[in-house]
């Protein structure tokens, strides 16, 4: 794990989405296709704008897959990390080879996840976009998350912290309004990932990075298991890196 810290949020967002568009580069380069992972959330509004905003990526020869999405909110509801996706990346990059969208509007939550599996499952990801959330999160693995499954995406019960979160960012009105359940990609498929670039501004995550970059890897902090991942950088700025 290597550790980058940045005056602001927007340098923070610049240095780790240049290195995402050179690492999809690469790939590129080197396979004549990509796969990546994209996270949503306010984390990553400078990565994915400095990304989008890369003139070395042909987007064309491009698989994204989808980190994370609510269960029971329509795709146009302002918290909908499809419509997160499309307005932030879909809508500014334009064809790509696929996007792998979650739906969390299934009657079957479950045949979702396995749908998503059979997808991911054969394909090398050459880079993952992550953050990590004020309750130590990785997508929406809540503690204790499950380090073990093999399933590469898993329905997930959401922690009071992790949607008193969702509220504090100005995503729902209310708690009562933030869905309990998400469809997450499960730890070991990011952590399968040849690349992971993990964006984390803001002091109200300080003691989230504290937790997960200087302490024992445990479930209980689950993106404390990046520390085992031989290619991770986690992006910091001067709030979110205050503790370390």
């Amino acid at each position: 794990m290597n550790i980058k810290t940045y005056d602001t949020p927007a340098l923070m967002g610049a240095s780790a989405g240049k290195n995402a568009a050179l690492t999809i580069e690469s790939a590129l380069n080197n396979f004549n296709e990509a796969n990546i992972i994209l996270a949503t959330g306010a984390s990553q509004f400078h990565t994915l704008e400095s990304l989008v905003n890369s003139d070395i990526v042909d987007w064309s020869r491009v698989t994204i897959f989808h980190l994370d999405e609510y269960i029971g909110i329509s795709e146009n509801h302002k918290a909908s990390f499809r419509l997160y996706l499309r307005e932030r990346f879909l809508d500014k990059v334009g064809k790509v080879k696929d996007f792998h969208f979650i739906n969390g509007n299934t009657e079957n939550p479950l045949d979702e996840c396995e749908r998503l599996h059979k997808l991911i499952k054969p394909l090398k990801i050459h880079a993952a976009l992550v953050g990590i959330g004020e309750n130590g999160h990785l997508a929406f693995n809540d503690p204790p998350a499950d380090f073990d499954t093999d399933a590469a995406y898993l329905v997930a019960d959401l922690d009071e912290k992790c949607r008193l979160q969702q509220v504090g960012e100005g995503w729902f009105k209310g708690l009562e309004d933030v869905p309990t359940q998400a469809i997450s990609m499960s730890v070991k498929q990011i952590m399968d990932s040849e690349c992971i670039i993990c964006s984390v501004p803001d002091g109200r995550k300080a003691q989230a990075i504290k937790d997960c970059v200087t302490g024992e890897v445990s479930n209980m902090h689950p993106a404390s298991i990046l520390q085992q991942h031989s290619d991770c950088t986690i992006y910091l700025d001067s709030g979110s890196s205050a503790l370390i």
